[in-house]
């Protein structure tokens, strides 16, 4: 009985291992703090195919600068960014205030977005990048299975923004909707805070969706004590 758990413990590790839930080294692991618990192991598969819900103009923003957040940590000088999209309103100098330098991102400008799919698998097929970002608001789930297997092959990780999605079928391994929130100014200074967002986790396999009131520092992800996490109900009527 104890060989078949065993065998069985070793299977549901080989999955998870395929889907992208590797134990990360430490100076590459995500700063998302409390988030992470909703993984399986408690670990975020960078290298995974993470798909981000957008419904309005500040939506997509916001979601631009949280997987900014998410991949400051993975982005060197060895290893860049591709960031597709057929209108992409980032403003490149922001990037370093999530510890990124412009020069490491490589925006590429489709006048097609129906090439935008071609464009991002080529990309994920490029072990050399830490990342690729893709502005795609439909995503099919055959062209989600191309990118998983690409990103599996490459271990690059993948983030695609998608504004007023239809199609819900996907192969991604999260799904998220995040919401800008008003800044908060320090004490006895003026001008604006940092940056805060309501992250909600609509889907994630094998893991637990909920939501969170989160802020943007240097030294990543924070939490405000004052802000407790409350229950994600969105799912049920986004996801």
């Amino acid at each position: 009985m104890k060989e078949k758990q065993e065998i069985l413990n070793g299977l549901r590790k080989q999955i998870l291992l395929m889907e992208g839930f590797k134990e990360p080294v430490l100076a590459e692991k995500p700063r998302l703090g409390r988030i992470n618990e909703a993984f399986p192991n408690s670990v975020f598969p960078f290298s995974a195919l993470h798909e981000f819900f957008c419904y309005n103009q500040e939506e997509v923003a916001a979601s631009s600068a949280f997987i900014s957040g998410l991949i400051s940590s993975r982005v060197s000088k060895l290893a860049t960014v591709v960031w597709i999209g057929s209108s992409i309103k980032v403003f490149p100098p922001s990037l370093k205030w999530f510890g990124i330098e412009p020069h490491c991102v490589v925006f590429l400008h489709v006048k097609k977005e129906k090439d935008i799919p071609w464009a991002l698998h080529e990309a994920l097929t490029c072990s050399s990048l830490s990342a690729v970002v893709g502005e795609l608001p439909e995503m099919s789930i055959t062209a989600s299975r191309r990118f998983q297997l690409a990103i599996e092959e490459a271990c690059v990780g993948c983030f695609i923004l998608r504004r007023n999605p239809k199609n819900l079928l996907t192969t991604a391994v999260s799904r998220w909707h995040i919401q800008p929130l008003p800044s908060l100014t320090e004490e006895g200074f003026p001008g604006l805070g940092h940056p805060r967002w309501k992250v909600n986790l609509l889907k994630v396999r094998n893991g637990k969706t909920g939501s969170w009131d989160v802020e943007w520092r240097s030294n990543g992800f924070l939490y405000p004590s004052k802000l407790a996490v409350i229950p994600n109900t969105l799912h049920k009527q986004i996801g």
